[in-house]
């Protein structure tokens, strides 16, 4: 069994085309073909079922798949360790984040840790809270930011506290709240809301905000992105809540504080088994390293600092 032909599998698994993964792996079709049915011979399954309509993946292919992918993070770690220990950081860096990220200008992070370290492939995730909990759990992500409600407890990772932000409420600009000083919580549950779906972290800590309050509100919109919640709010559809740091990015709104508002904690997260070299050189750049390792040393070894 070899690395390539694990390569190979995940593409087509990806794609669902022998063709689009041969393209993707810069290979011909019938090399990529060949390997994988060597692959199935060696395992005694097959891994995919062909038909001229579709590729998709058997119970052993569905089997095999997460442990290929593995195989795969575990030997480009190792590379990139080696790498590490004599001061260079390669691999690569996979960031996740939450739209209303305000702790840390991943952006700016983004474009400096590329100059500097040019050979990590580096890619970006935008998602929710929880999902990016289990991004990086699985090894899909190597450094996550997100925001949880005070009352929330992460497991299975490696988290740090960045900052402590509070809600307020953001309406249209013709709305009767628009430049008055402060709201409560009672004023605003007579209100249609936006919000992110139920269940989401986001949504939790205005939901729980109410609850404790005694006071129920109608969310007439449900949406999973930040920016089209700004736009319903805009048309004046709904109001919503957000973290005070990040209203600033919002337009054609305006911000209310709310008197009793919820409080909501942002979180950098990696993977408790350590963190790769480049993920640990992305902290160090951000000044927030986390516990000390071969990983850490390294990117500080070849940031030249402490």
């Amino acid at each position: 069994m070899e690395l390539q032909q694990m390569r190979y599998v995940i593409a087509v698994a990806e794609t669902n085309s022998f063709t689009r993964a041969a393209e993707r792996c810069l290979v011909v079709q019938s090399a990529l073909s060949h390997q994988i049915a060597r692959l199935e011979r060696e395992l005694g399954a097959r891994l995919f079922e062909r038909t001229s309509r579709r590729v998709r993946l058997t119970p052993a292919g569905a089997a095999f798949l997460p442990a290929a992918r593995q195989c795969l993070d575990a030997a480009e770690r190792a590379a990139a360790e080696v790498a590490a220990a004599v001061g260079e950081v390669r691999g690569r860096l996979a960031v996740g984040l939450i739209p209303t990220v305000a702790a840390v200008d991943i952006p700016g992070a983004l474009r400096d840790f590329r100059r500097r370290y040019p050979q990590v492939r580096v890619g970006l995730r935008v998602g929710a809270s929880d999902d990016l909990v289990e991004q990086v759990k699985e090894g899909a992500l190597d450094v996550a930011f997100l925001g949880l409600p005070t009352t929330a407890r992460l497991t299975g990772v490696a988290a740090r506290e960045l900052a402590r932000d509070r809600l307020v409420a953001v309406v249209a600009p013709d709305h009767p709240l628009a430049g008055g000083p402060s709201v409560s919580l009672g004023r605003l549950a007579t209100e249609d809301f936006v919000d992110l779906p139920a269940g989401t972290a986001g949504r939790i800590q205005t939901d729980q905000a109410f609850a404790a309050a005694g006071l129920t509100r109608e969310v007439a919109f449900e949406v999973t992105t930040a920016d089209f919640m700004d736009r319903l709010v805009g048309q004046g559809l709904g109001i919503a809540m957000f973290p005070s740091a990040s209203v600033h990015r919002l337009t054609g709104v305006a911000a209310v504080e709310v008197t009793d508002a919820p409080a909501r904690v942002e979180y950098v997260i990696w993977s408790p088994v350590g963190r790769t070299p480049a993920a640990a050189a992305f902290l160090d750049l951000l000044d927030l390293p986390g516990p000390g390792g071969s990983a850490a040393h390294a990117a500080r070894a070849a940031l030249g600092t402490r």
